[in-house]
């Protein structure tokens, strides 16, 4: 059997300046992410293992930098850093830009440093009876689990997601342009939510494609981001984390200046090193890490209050749509005119002929309407007006009449079935957190009872607004319709020649087109449902009795109404009832809806920071290591060229982790040293641990020969548990660079004591303190052992920057040359027979 050796698959030439990130390729997929620069503008490209571009994206802002990317947990998304402070989510298909939000607060001095997401492990369940009810995390008598028996709203257009060229001709391309986003309200925008899930909220979702929703639902879903934490540092000491890489948890304080040079995670803790800049040193890191503990990540409340506040939101958002959608039916938009205008311009066209072509100084159209309904006798004026072809043609008329009827349909249908249902769902959901605030398992989310009853309240009000409405709309439609057979019963006999001529029968209501005339017209009831303040009245001014205490209001009632069952006379038509007069109300359901969203926000936006206020962040250190910089290494320290680490957790022990460095010597002396350290670490706080080191002096054995030939380490990289991939050149030759593979594990390890001091100590003083040793022999070192070695096509001078991925399955690396313009990617295990045949392929350019 063929042995494996290091194999170049591709040399790509890139177009521009680019770099390499650490985390550039994928972690299940042979793909590298590229950033590059042209100009002041940033792109970000995907590369096939092969040499060929998937896809590049341009970044929107030219002063924008990507500071970072971490892949998704399910291999699909990609979650990218920037500064100004900003995250961004793309599609791994084609780089497309699925949200984005800011870290809050937003400051023009903060500057983010690193982003990471990190899979929530699965468990199995043990359970050998299956779930024939489908509930999954829904308890039962629950808002969702009620939901769930709800039907699904009517779809609306999803304004997030506008249609592109490539979703409608499928146009595929290598280079996309960054889509647009529509602006969100504010208050929709800064609302904590998880990716949408519209079918959660019981709101059907509008999809290109053949497939139905049912279809869809036959699909296994991908829950790999599911409770999965997205994590980003900033430098100024803060880390702020978001469940499924969207709904905000808070940020963590470490307490002090400074930024994240590495994060880990272990169940509910966090592990991370800090790093603080140094006057005359640069950037120090200390050795002994941060152990952030976040107890509110266990247990269902997490979830459980995030799937309300993203459900609501989605409900808000639905409704605001909803009501601007019959706003613009009604008055209008600036590309479209409302019905609601129709009628005025009809009224003012006929003032107008009246003034101009029959000098009338003061026209006042509804006195002569009002005269031809009452006595059948149109004024000159007004008979001129409907006999002209030109003002009252049939197509006119009938154009007036489709945009009203169409309108006044929508605004009943919308109200009655979409606003109405709508806010009834929100109602429940904010009935949930009504319960929770009584709870003490809830005490961090600080749901505030006195607000959520307000929010309760404004949900009714806009229920009983939404149906009163409906009840208008349908009213004004009988109005409207009887209105138009009048008006076309007048304007055919105003068109008959002859006084003989019989027109058709009315069929209009006299009082119905009279009470149009005098409130639907011109002025429209309708027009108080999207004008004027907040509404702010009880039930009791719609003429609801007042209830009294408990049961007894309920009893009163059943028992009234028993009585007039039992009466003849209570059972009798009652022809003079008197009506309550409502026209003093306010009921603006567009404020109300607005004034609602603002305040479930701020509800939901309080307890999304529960996380952050349970967090407790234990030092490594009993005095606090980022106290004082300058106490983590000896004054003569210098920075080290590179630092590079690897943390795997100890699946022997709980709560404790292995942590392995590598460490470049500071340049300058006849040697240089690569320090390789190992250390176990322990989440409990004040807890001691050791330091191993194993010392490799940067110095190759030649092939088939027993000298040894100094080399420049150009950089390294943890590639698994047991290599290590170094880029080299050797010392004082020309050519290209090469790349070796190097096995740490099997390194003997010297336990050292670094004294009371450890805890203060920083990485880089602990490479001087290496150096130190071995200079009074305390210390050995030995040649770095490759195991295998390959010679790259360029790198021949300058700096390299070097990615690897080691998982089992994909076994690849890539490395850029200074320039930044070509980038060669080798398989680490490639067979060796057809390592000559793949060096002679083609070089891929862009």
């Amino acid at each position: 059997m063929a042995g494996t050796s290091i194999v170049s698959v591709a040399n790509v030439r890139l177009p521009s300046s680019s770099r390499l990130l650490p985390s550039s390729w994928c972690p299940d997929k042979d793909l590298v992410l590229v950033v590059s620069r042209l100009g002041n503008e940033e792109k970000l490209s995907l590369w096939k293992m092969q040499g060929s571009k998937k896809w590049e994206i341009d970044i929107q802002s030219d002063t924008t930098k990507i500071v970072d990317i971490a892949w998704g947990p399910d291999g699909q998304t990609i979650a990218v850093a920037h500064d100004p402070p900003r995250v961004t989510i793309h599609s791994i298909q084609d780089g497309r830009q699925e949200r984005s939000f800011y870290i809050s607060p937003p400051s023009p001095m903060l500057h983010l440093t690193g982003i990471w997401w990190f899979r929530q492990k699965k468990k199995e369940s043990q359970s050998p009876i299956p779930d024939i009810f489908v509930r999954g995390d829904d308890i039962t008598g629950s808002a969702y689990s009620i939901l769930k028996g709800q039907p699904l709203l009517d779809p609306l257009q999803d304004e997030s997601q506008p249609l592109t060229a490539t979703d409608l001709f499928a146009f595929q391309s290598t280079h996309s342009k960054p889509t647009p986003q529509p602006s969100l309200p504010t208050v929709i925008a800064s609302w904590p939510t998880l990716p949408s899930d519209l079918a959660s909220a019981s709101i059907a979702s509008v999809k290109l494609g053949t497939q139905h929703a049912l279809e869809e639902g036959l699909d296994e879903v991908d829950d790999s981001n599911v409770n999965s934490i997205l994590t980003i540092s900033d430098d100024r000491g803060h880390i702020h984390c978001f469940l499924d890489g969207s709904y905000p948890l808070g940020d963590v304080s470490l307490g002090k200046k400074c930024s994240i040079t590495s994060l880990y995670k272990l169940n509910d803790a966090f592990i991370a090193h800090a790093q603080a800049s140094v006057p005359d040193d640069g950037q120090l890191t200390a050795l002994r890490p941060f152990v952030i503990r976040l107890p509110h990540l266990k247990g269902r409340i997490l979830r459980d209050v995030a799937r309300v506040s993203s459900s609501a939101r989605d409900l808000v958002w639905y409704i605001m749509r909803v009501v601007k959608e019959m706003r613009t039916a009604w008055f209008g938009s600036a590309s479209q005119i409302g019905a609601r205008e129709l009628g005025p311009k009809w009224v003012r066209a006929l003032e107008v002929r009246q003034k101009d072509k029959f000098g009338q100084e003061e026209p006042y159209a509804m006195l002569d309407l009002t005269c031809l309904l009452t006595t059948g006798r149109a004024s000159e004026s007004l008979g001129d007006y409907l006999g002209s072809g030109e003002q009252m043609s049939e197509r006119g008329v009938q154009k007036w009449e489709t945009t009203m009827v169409e309108s006044l349909i929508k605004l009943r249908d919308f109200a009655e079935k979409r606003v109405a249902p709508a806010c009834q769902r929100l109602h429940m959901l904010l009935q949930e957190a009504q319960g929770w605030s009584q709870l003490p398992q809830f005490a961090l989310c600080e749901f505030k009872t006195a607000d959520i009853n307000a929010c309760l309240e404004l949900a009714s009000r806009a229920i009983t607004i939404a149906s009163w409405l409906a009840a208008t709309t349908r009213r004004e439609l009988v109005r409207f319709r009887d209105f138009m057979a009048w008006l076309r019963y007048e304007t055919s006999r105003a068109h008959s020649s002859s006084d003989y001529h019989n027109p058709p029968r009315p069929s209009h209501d006299l009082l119905e087109v009279n009470d149009y005339l005098m409130s639907g017209l011109v002025v429209s009831p309708i027009d108080k449902w999207f004008m004027g303040p907040v509404p702010r009245f009880s039930p009791q001014d719609l003429g609801v009795p007042e209830p009294s205490s408990g049961v007894d209001g309920v009893m009163s009632a059943i028992k009234r109404a028993r009585s007039v069952i039992n009466s003849a006379e209570g059972m009798t038509w009652q022809a003079n009832v008197k009506q309550k007069d409502l026209s003093h109300l306010d009921r603006n359901l567009d404020s109300l809806i607005q004034e609602l969203g603002v305040r479930c926000q701020k509800i939901f936006s309080e307890a999304a920071n529960a996380t952050a206020r349970s967090a407790v962040v234990v030092s490594g250190s009993t005095s606090a290591p980022l106290q004082d910089a300058n106490a983590w290494h000896p004054a003569d320290s210098g920075p080290a060229p590179f630092i590079r680490e690897r943390t795997v957790l100890d699946g022997n022990q709980p709560e404790t982790f292995m942590q392995h460095l590598a460490i470049q010597s500071p340049h300058g002396g006849e040697k240089s040293y690569l320090c390789l350290a190992r250390m176990q670490h322990s989440l409990a706080a004040g807890s001691s641990f050791s330091v191993s080191i194993s010392v490799l002096e940067c110095c190759i054995a030649q092939e088939d020969a027993d000298a040894v030939v100094p080399i420049e380490l150009l950089d390294a990289e943890f590639f698994d548990e047991n290599v290590l991939v170094l880029a080299y050149r050797v010392k004082d030759q020309q050519g290209p660079a090469s790349i070796a593979t190097v096995g740490y594990s099997e390194l003997i390890y010297n336990t050292i004591e670094l004294g009371e001091d450890v805890n203060g100590l920083a990485r880089e003083a602990l490479m001087l303190e290496v150096l130190q040793r071995l200079k009074d022999g305390q210390l050995g070192s030995v040649h770095v052992p490759v195991i295998q070695s390959h010679r790259l096509t360029g790198c021949s001078e300058g700096k390299v920057t070097l990615a690897v991925n080691g998982r089992a399955g994909r076994r690849v690396s890539c490395i850029l040359d200074d320039s930044g313009l070509t980038m060669e990617i080798l398989d680490m295990e490639g067979e060796e027979e057809e390592e000559e045949e793949v060096e002679e392929g083609a070089t891929a350019e862009t």
